[in-house]
């Protein structure tokens, strides 16, 4: 694989599985996000595909991860 850094053109993550949420809807607009051999996680958009990476430790996904539980980021659709 080749040299993972945060912005990098999302095609360049090969072999990764890209997923993303089951709340999804069909016209596309959606972020998934895949899990790299050094454990952190990619992040893209559904739209873009080539477009950037963003990359995450582990550490800072579940960060988010129990703020959006939380309901920390709430405002933002609502």
């Amino acid at each position: 694989m080749t040299r993972i850094f945060n912005g990098m053109p999302a095609g360049q993550l090969e072999g990764v599985a890209w997923k993303k949420s089951g709340r999804s809807n069909p016209s596309g607009n959606c972020v998934e996000t895949a899990a790299l051999p050094d454990g952190s996680i990619a992040m893209r958009n559904s739209r873009d595909p080539e477009g950037a990476a963003l990359i995450y430790t582990r550490a800072e996904i579940e960060a988010f991860l129990g703020g959006v539980r939380d309901g920390d980021f709430d405002y933002l659709v609502g």
